[in-house]
């Protein structure tokens, strides 16, 4: 151990993990316990911040934004800190499926909550070691009370799963034990090698009172989430990405530069340990001595190890040098390790965000959008804090002329965050990122430059209303029969209204209950619009004929026609999400939606294969017209959704059969489909004759209004004026700036 000391030890002195406790919102008891995993996260069960929350139990959906109490014990006294999930494993069956009952034993049940806790509360995470057969463990209720502790050996691992049976004396493992450590420890070290997930309780009968005791019952066996598990499930995500210090690379090429900076900026020994030491406390960790200071090489090395300590260093530098700051900043930008912001700034800036309002931060991925442009970020499914986390990894915009340090990403995203915000919150962040900014070097002109950009974002916002909308996603369940599940979303992103997608629905009862849904709903726009339903469909239902489904009853006075009393627009995921790669333009082109040009496509012997290399030299397009037959059209159709034009307008035609046929797949790398193309250039920026009352129609409406006017073009198409309308128009709408649920697209689940 060095110079700057990582805590590991107990409260109490004691060789052993730190238990973390989190607590349940309603009466603040303890509901389970967490193991530390970084410098500002905890691991613990799903199931526990599901019990923490007041949710069922096997709850799949993120919390998103809901926070929970976590409780830490210092060398004097327990204090509660908020936390957020950054990470999410949802608990499921061993099929994929929801965990139903009891559960007996299931997959998944993880979470990684960001504490918002000042620096040096929570300790170094303890090391970390597969479970094998036969390792004695100890584990601890959620209260973290010394006495609770419960020895146990590790009986048997099967897959996923690891089997515990406890000692007939002392403590049993039960509620309140779930998420929290396995410490396993043997000749003076150890390691946490799993996770307390469920314990087999005494059998009780239908009242709930515990059965009269037999030798056949099991006593005292419990089941645990082994690391290797742990791993297994989190890796992918990334969640145990740098934990802890990493060791410092001897080749980094910033270390020569940063030793040379820190002797050039601290030349001698008492400025060097007096500097270390407040470093030591910015940064959490013990400092080695209270009178000798660290080698220059260790001090360099610590700011390539701790993933803030650069940055905190430049914070106690900038006002005694800031050349010397300056020079810091450079040679840390050669490695990898240093985020942006020191732990102050970081901690400061989550505490401001838990007193935005809801509905600015369910505003938070648009803003994201609009401050990076094509810059790739997590959206769809990620956390508030793991949005957070790549935008620190993210370099400055290209609008420094004079050369000068650029505005960091993430400032930048505040600045659209602040821009939403009332005047005391407003002030407040714009605060924060004037402080990081001259930490940073960065001239207040060129951040005043951004913040005007947001506050022009902002009232172009406000010159305009958030549709209310409600998601609709149908898939099929035999013939004529559908499962359906419903979202609503008044603005601050979708919640889920409907309870159960098990059941099937015939058209007519899925109508009724959408109108049922959308009843509720109708009286609190506040603009007089109507609601938006956006149907989420599979690509090879974009033809499902939703808008046409009636929910009339018998003695019902009108027929409750979908498409006709709402706006009804197909939105299909998977194929944006099958190809991520173009996620960055399809946000660029629904930026550009009101001033983007249209496409239409109206020879039916154009291959496919040529869309797609004309839709990648014409990133200006945001809508596309299609007018061919069946054959051609939904192979086309598909291409563009899935290189992201966000507006597809088509005729579903006259052929009824169409609309329960499945559409045929269309790839834009499978050559054995496509047949070559004889016409010189069938796309253009205006229509050509086309021949679909649909297009023709659709091409004298704005975009933004096309919902809308395809409303009205199908209440004529059904009325009186039907001759004059004969179409059967489709519109594709998928809208960046506003989320949908993740789907399970492959197998459903309740709740997901």
């Amino acid at each position: 151990m060095g110079w700057f000391r990582a805590v590991r030890v107990a409260t109490g002195g004691e060789l052993g993990p730190r238990v973390a406790s989190v607590r349940r919102t309603a009466d603040g008891k303890s509901a389970g316990a967490a193991v530390v995993l970084g410098i500002d996260t905890v691991l613990t069960c799903a199931h526990v911040v599901n019990d923490a929350l007041g949710r069922p139990m096997f709850e799949t959906r993120t919390p998103g934004l809901d926070e929970v109490p976590v409780a830490l014990r210092g060398p004097r006294k327990t204090d509660l800190y908020p936390a957020r999930v950054v990470h999410w494993v949802a608990p499921r069956a061993r099929d994929g499926g929801p965990v139903r009952g009891g559960g007996g034993e299931w997959l998944g049940d993880l979470a990684v909550l960001r504490v918002d806790a000042p620096p040096g509360v929570i300790p170094a995470p303890e090391p970390c070691a597969a479970m094998m057969p036969g390792q004695r463990v100890r584990a601890w209720h959620g209260s973290g009370q010394g006495a609770t502790f419960a020895d146990l050996e590790v009986a048997a691992l099967d897959g996923p799963f690891g089997y515990l049976d406890g000692k007939a004396t002392g403590m049993a493992v039960g509620p309140g034990y779930s998420g929290g450590p396995l410490w396993w420890e043997e000749d003076g070290a150890g390691a946490v090698v799993g996770l307390v997930a469920a314990a087999y309780l005494p059998q009780r009968d239908g009242c709930g009172t515990p059965l009269p005791f037999t030798p056949q019952q099991p006593i005292r066996r419990s089941w645990c989430i082994p690391w290797q598990r742990v791993e297994a499930e989190l890796g992918p995500l990334g969640a145990l990405d740098g934990l802890g210090f990493q060791p410092s690379d001897p080749d980094d090429p910033a270390y020569g530069m940063l030793v040379t900076a820190i002797e050039n900026a601290l030349p001698s020994k008492y400025t060097l340990g007096d500097t270390a030491r407040q470093l030591a406390h910015a940064c959490g960790v013990g400092p080695g001595s209270p009178v000798a200071p660290p080698a220059v090489e260790e001090f360099a090395a610590f700011l390539l190890t701790h993933p803030r300590a650069l940055a905190a260093f430049t914070e106690i530098l900038r006002n005694r040098d800031a050349r010397a700051a300056d020079r810091v900043l450079v040679a840390g930008q050669l490695s990898p390790t240093p985020l942006l912001l020191s732990p102050r700034e970081h901690l400061r800036l989550h505490q401001l965000l838990r007193k935005v309002d809801r509905p600015v931060l369910a505003r938070f991925p648009e803003a994201v959008r609009e401050a990076t442009k094509r810059v790739a970020v997590p959206r769809d499914g990620g956390s508030l804090d793991l949005v957070l986390d790549r935008l620190e990894t993210l370099s400055g915009d290209g609008h420094s002329a004079d050369g000068g340090p650029r505005v960091p990403v993430l400032l930048r995203v505040v600045e659209y965050v602040a821009a939403l915000c009332p005047a005391p919150r407003q002030a407040e962040l714009r605060l924060w990122s004037d402080g990081v900014a001259g930490r940073l070097g960065i001239p207040l002109a060129a951040l005043r430059e951004r913040r005007s950009d947001a506050q022009d974002w902002a009232r172009m916002l406000r010159g305009g209303t958030r549709r209310v909308r409600v998601l609709a996603w149908i898939t099929r369940a035999g013939r004529g029969r559908y499962r359906l599940r419903i979202w609503c979303d008044e603005g601050t992103g979708p919640r889920q209204v409907s309870a159960d997608s098990s059941g099937s629905y015939s058209a007519s009862e899925a109508a009724r209950e959408l109108l049922r849904v959308l009843e509720t709903l109708a009286p609190a726009v506040a603009d007089g619009g109507r609601p938006l339903v956006e149907v989420l469909v599979d690509r090879a239902d974009l033809n499902l004929p939703v808008d046409e489904w009636a929910a009339q009853a018998p003695g019902e006075i009108v027929p409750g026609v979908l498409g006709v009393e709402f706006p009804l627009v197909v939105h299909c995921p998977e194929l944006l999400r099958r190809h991520e790669r173009f996620l960055p333009d399809w946000r660029e082109r629904w930026r550009q939606l009101d001033s983007g040009d249209t496409l239409v496509v109206s020879d039916p012997a154009q291959d496919p294969h040529q869309i797609y290399y004309e839709l990648m030299g014409r990133l200006d397009t945001v809508r596309v017209s299609v007018d061919v037959p069946a054959g051609p059209r939904d192979a086309i159709v598909q291409v563009c959704l899935a290189v992201g034009i966000p507006v597809v307008v088509w005729d579903r035609g006259a052929d009824a059969s169409a609309s329960e046929a499945s559409v045929p797949e269309a790839s834009a790398s499978d050559a054995s489909t496509s047949r070559a193309s004889t016409a010189s250039s069938p796309m253009t920026s205006a229509p050509v004759s086309p021949s679909s009352h649909v297009v023709r129609h659709m091409a004298e409406v704005a975009t933004r209004e096309l919902p809308d006017g395809v409303r009205v073009y199908r209440a004529n198409a059904r009325g009186s004026r039907a001759p004059e309308f004969p179409g059967r128009p489709v519109l594709a709408w998928a809208d960046a700036d506003r989320a949908v649920p993740r789907l399970h697209l492959t197998e459903p689940q309740e709740n997901a």
